[in-house]
């Protein structure tokens, strides 16, 4: 079994930039007709485009939560923070991210 306690992070300074085009198809999911997938690769464009706005800090609490499948406490733990405050960064990530994509042309109803 995974013990997240004994991992040791690659990345010795800054954190690994979460990359906004895997976390945006992680969050579209998957489509296969033709206009499924053209209104997907817009979808993944304007998700990309408001992931990037966002903290980097945010990405990666995204990414760990989302793409990574991480508790709260594993995403505390790889982050270096408390469990509450990884708790708060991801439901003001969400938010952020919300916020942005709200602001783009069409609104999220378009996402």
């Amino acid at each position: 079994m995974r013990d997240a306690g004994r991992e040791v992070s690659l990345y010795r300074d800054a954190l690994p930039v979460a990359s906004s085009a895997a976390l945006a198809a992680q969050l579209l999911g998957k489509q296969t007709s033709p206009t499924q997938a053209a209104v997907r690769a817009e979808r993944m464009l304007r998700i990309q485009e408001a992931l990037n706005t966002l903290d980097p800090l945010d990405r990666e609490v995204l990414t760990l939560r989302h793409f990574e499948q991480l508790t709260r406490a594993e995403t505390a733990q790889v982050l270096g923070i408390a469990e509450a405050a990884a708790a708060k960064r991801y439901i003001r990530a969400l938010k952020r991210l919300k916020d942005v994509l709200a602001d783009l042309p069409g609104g999220l109803d378009s996402i």
